[in-house]
């Protein structure tokens, strides 16, 4: 590609993403009368999105029930291990009803009981019947045809590579963007970061081949703190392939544990009894930590969740049903195979609960964002609920901004320098040494052969994402020896138990080349 742009245009706001947070944000913006654009980096005109993918639903507090938004607010705390901002969990989960309105305003369409009101489910770390769905268990799915349908009037633009956040130390002045007609720039100030998360840290995962870290990655190189990183979820019920292949794979929802599933070993043994007074309803991290340990101490390759006593299983979870048979086991039938997988991300660029970030001009939301609701574990079905919420607030604050700075010129730079480590032999080691437990030795293992990230990737996706994976993951990697407890999705093999004294959120930013953590900021209780 020539270093010189080649081409250089102008929108109020860009937003880079088109899963449930770009989507929200590009339409709220778009409502306030601004001029949007959004930037995929997918070659074809529907993005593969971990919205997509998403199959229990949307934790959602409902008029006219006994559910209550400090219910919802205190499970979230008891899920988020003591880092959850309080004040940002409750006004997020507040807005949930209005949210999810909009969205079946738009189009969504959510199953319904018998009476014609939403179903509702109950789900891992929830104390209530509060998770609405659609299609059984293809909520995200279904979210997602609703805002593509909803988004037909936007300005969509794909096979677009994003290189640099560009600024002029004190505000957004536009982004850097790479595509088939070579490197050029959108001079903008305003930019919401809604690119999904990082799962492609790792050999297997439950997100999709874009999950790598690329937003994180572009608000670190723009001087913007990060935050919670090493708090990297895995899904308890991953299904279990047997082939040893990484890439995505399917996860089986815990709402099937929520309608009686069992999760049981090899030989029939409960793995979750005397592990939480929840027992196999327990927040995800404890569930995951049973499932690893029971597999080091037997040695076998998975466990087992038990779904055959759920009457009308096929009906209920048709996507759980279709991947489980593609897979040669039939649910209804078999125990389903599973293990822990590298699911959602719970930490990323600090923002507040409109997805401000520090850099005027720069918003982000959905699993890219830090806004304190997750802390150091997420309650399951909160993250489409974040994603909607946060995504319409960050799109109409950008909107604002956008009006107030006026028209922007970036500076024109050259192009970003990509450098990294090799994907698959990322993926390799973050598996063996960041995975659902870690320990001093692995982490210092991985942590030198990430400090040999100098070698010069193509200017190409592939290389930018090899590049965002590399720095994402040094970010991970040093977070997680720094955190010397067990706490949340964080589990550190020397350090079984929490400490009070380390519980507070850690901030990181780039400085230069280096990776600095800054001394934790106090976390609002």
């Amino acid at each position: 590609m020539n270093a010189d742009p080649v081409w250089q245009q102008r929108a109020d706001v860009v937003v880079i993403g088109t899963g449930v947070g770009g989507l929200s944000a590009a339409r709220a913006a778009h409502r306030a009368g601004r001029d949007v654009v959004v930037l995929s980096k997918a070659d074809t005109g529907h993005a593969v999105t971990a919205t997509h993918y998403a199959q229990g639903g949307i934790a959602v507090v409902l008029p006219g029930n006994d559910d209550t938004v400090a219910a919802h607010v205190a499970d979230t705390l008891a899920a988020g291990g003591g880092l959850c901002d309080r004040d940002a969990v409750t006004s997020i989960v507040a807005d949930g009803y209005r949210a999810v309105s909009e969205l079946a305003g738009a189009g969504a369409q959510f199953d319904l009981d018998v009476e014609g009101n939403w179903a509702l489910t109950r789900e891992g770390g929830h104390n209530r019947r509060r998770i609405i769905h659609a299609g059984g268990d293809a909520t995200g799915a279904e979210v997602q045809r609703a805002l593509d349908a909803a988004a037909a009037e936007l300005d969509i633009r794909w096979g677009q590579i994003v290189l640099q956040i560009l600024h002029d130390g004190d505000v957004v002045t536009g982004v850097q963007v790479a595509n088939a007609d070579g490197i050029g720039v959108i001079h903008t100030p305003s930019v919401v970061l809604a690119t999904g998360g990082l799962g492609q840290l790792y050999r297997a995962t439950t997100n999709p081949g874009g999950a790598t870290g690329d937003g994180v990655a572009l608000a670190l190189q723009a001087g913007v703190a990060v935050s919670d990183l090493e708090f990297i979820q895995f899904h308890p019920t991953m299904l279990f392939s047997g082939t040893g292949s990484g890439g995505r794979r399917p996860l089986i929802t815990e709402a099937v544990r929520g309608e009686g599933a069992t999760l049981i070993d090899s030989r029939g043994a409960r793995v979750t009894d005397g592990v939480h007074p929840m027992g196999d309803l327990a927040p995800r991290d404890v569930v995951a930590g049973a499932i690893d340990t029971r597999l080091r101490e037997s040695g076998d390759p998975c466990v087992f969740l038990d779904a055959r006593g759920i009457d009308g299983f096929e009906s209920r979870f048709p996507t759980v049903t279709a991947s489980c048979r593609a897979a040669g086991i039939d649910p209804v039938t078999q125990p389903i195979p599973v293990v822990p997988g590298a699911h959602y991300s719970c930490g990323g660029v600090v923002t507040d609960v409109t997805g401000r970030t520090e850099l005027p001009g720069l918003y982000a939301a959905g699993e890219v964002a830090r806004t304190g609701m997750h802390g150091a574990n997420r309650l399951a079905s909160n993250s489409l609920l974040e994603g909607l919420v946060v995504g319409a607030r960050a799109g109409a604050a950008a909107a604002r901004h956008a009006v107030t700075s006026g028209r922007v010129r970036a500076a024109v730079p050259g192009p970003a320098e990509h450098v990294g480590v090799d994907r698959d032999t990322l993926q390799q080691a973050m598996s063996r040494d960041a995975s659902v437990v870690r320990d001093a030795a692995g982490l210092r293992e991985l942590i030198a052969l990430l400090s040999t990230s100098d070698e010069p990737l193509a200017a190409d996706r592939r290389g930018a994402e090899d590049s965002a994976l590399t720095l994402v993951a040094r970010v991970v990697a040093g977070t997680a020896l720094a955190r010397t407890e067990s706490r949340g999705c964080h589990h550190r093999g020397e350090y079984s138990a929490a400490d009070p004294d380390q519980a507070r959120s850690t901030s990181v930013r780039l400085l230069g080349d280096a990776v600095v953590v800054e001394a934790p900021a106090a976390v609002a209780s």
